[in-house]
């Protein structure tokens, strides 16, 4: 029987205070963040307050506004090519950096306790996070929402006591969601952090690991399910190794691909409608992951007959940790049909780690939207925000001024591979780069349709000037000037 949560949260949107205590029901942090407290009832999870009291509903106010709370490109509402800007770029806050990131890195304890995290019960302070999230959710007009089991819920003892936490805790979130539009983007399994999967979740040498790491996705893809989640995740960190001398490398990967296919079947035998997306990484925290970029993780979907089964969550970082653009892993996906779901966020160009910025330059954002475009949009898909506040910035409105800069960047970037599209000069450029494989009639029509082989093709060479004479210009460089004229 559903235990019933307080949602008066969500009628308390657009209140303010000052960042000093006025009444016993208002508290403020060290770092300059007030929270109105009410009340908190730790056994329902109940909390009658807000934990961004001085935040008002971020609106959309224009190229020329000013308020750095608020929208200066994204326009929820915006008709852009026969589409509202918010049904091309659904964005989706992710749970784990927004709520749980603490500013802790492997040179330095952590330097953010943020309001909702000071319950000492860990269950207690799960509750109050969610509510925290969807506050945020509500205030910054994002009706989506991405998660670990992990994250929103504190691991028990024993796997059934995990297993509750995580019940009580999407209790919870089914209850906040009534009478709103949030619902999760996607959940996922955490298969990483724990020591049991040291050695990898699926892929680990221990078939026991095998069996409770398929038990945590069961109850995680469970939970996405119950909550009206649109897809589920599955992001390898540990599926990798450190050296081949200790690996059995077939078997690890005839595993992975009996994980896969074992997920798959559960998500039918439950009526699970969603989309189960691979996120590709090359590598941290293993050497090397075997889902590496979009092309490895597409040949192993081929491999173990799962490509019409899965689709790809690509993550712009680890992207370039694999040493392509954001926009080629996109590409690569989309011809394969299987672009399923965006990871927005960057790296820094003077580090080699996975440093989960907001991705915030025009350019790069101009790049990802046009293969957005050219794929119609990204379905059940969105774009999720996996992004962090640096580890210097600790206050809760920090965490707005970043989620406003990403669905700035993103909403322009939407705006300007509209424009470049409706020009049309790229597309002519490309167009007439490639004329000869289109000509009616011409050789590369023969080619593409089967028509000729090596001998006719030889025969075609022999009897016909050298191409080297002949050779069009690549124009590269007024195709970067039309990428810069609407990159506004």
């Amino acid at each position: 029987m559903a235990r019933a949560h307080s949602v008066l949260l969500l009628a308390v949107l657009v209140s303010a205070c000052a960042c000093t205590a006025t009444s016993e029901h208002e508290t403020c942090s060290t770092q300059g963040t007030c929270t109105k407290e009410k009340d908190f009832n730790p056994e329902k999870g109940e909390w009658y307050g807000e934990f961004f009291p001085d935040i008002p509903k971020i609106k959309y106010e224009g190229p020329n506004s000013t308020n750095p709370l608020s929208f200066r490109y994204y326009n929820a509402e915006e008709v852009v090519l026969g589409k509202k800007m918010k049904d091309w770029l659904r964005f989706s806050v992710a749970f784990w950096h927004t709520f749980r990131g603490d500013g802790g890195d492997p040179f330095g304890s952590a330097t953010k306790q943020w309001p909702w995290d000071k319950a000492q019960d860990p269950l207690q302070a799960a509750f109050k996070a969610m509510h925290a999230n969807f506050e945020f959710l509500l205030k910054l007009g994002v009706d989506k929402w991405c998660f670990h089991d992990r994250d929103i819920a504190p691991e028990g003892a024993t796997l059934a006591e995990s297993n509750k936490n995580l019940d009580l805790v999407a209790e919870v979130a089914l209850e906040l969601q009534k009478g709103t539009a949030i619902r999760p983007l996607w959940g996922t399994a955490q298969l990483f952090k724990h020591p049991r999967y040291m050695h990898g979740a699926a892929t680990s040498p221990n078939a026991t690991v095998f069996a409770y790491a398929a038990a945590q996705v069961k109850k995680a893809m469970e939970v996405t399910q119950l909550l009206g989640g649109e897809n589920y995740v599955f992001w390898g960190g540990r599926e990798g190794y450190q050296s081949l001398l200790n690996t059995d490398l077939e078997l690890e990967m005839d595993n992975l691909g009996r994980f896969m296919k074992m997920a798959n079947d559960f998500k039918h035998s439950i009526g699970f409608k969603g989309t189960l997306l691979l996120e590709p990484k090359p590598q941290e925290p293993t050497k090397h992951q075997y889902d590496w970029d979009a092309a490895t993780t597409i040949a192993f979907l081929h491999k173990y007959g799962l490509l019409e089964d899965f689709k790809l969550n690509i993550e712009c970082n680890h992207a370039t940790l694999s040493g392509h653009s954001c926009e080629h892993e996109l590409e690569v996906a989309r011809i394969n049909g299987v672009l399923g779901n965006i990871d927005a966020n960057t790296g820094d160009a003077q580090t080699g780690w996975d440093t989960d910025q907001f991705l915030t330059d025009p350019r790069m954002a101009t790049l990802v939207m046009m293969v957005v475009i050219k794929n119609g949009g990204l379905g059940t898909g969105g774009i999720n925000f996996d992004a962090k506040l640096r580890r210097e910035s600790t206050s809760t409105e920090d965490l707005f001024y970043g989620h406003i800069s990403g669905m700035d960047a993103l909403a322009r970037g939407l705006r300007n591979a509209a424009a470049i599209k409706e020009a049309g000069h790229l597309d002519g450029l490309v167009a007439d780069r490639y004329a000869s494989w289109r000509a009616k009639g011409g050789l590369g029509q023969k080619i593409i349709n089967g028509k000729v082989g090596f001998v006719e093709l030889e025969q075609y060479a022999l009897s016909n000037a050298e191409p080297g004479e002949s050779m069009g210009s690549a124009r590269q460089e007024l195709a970067e000037i039309y990428l810069d004229m609407a990159t506004k």
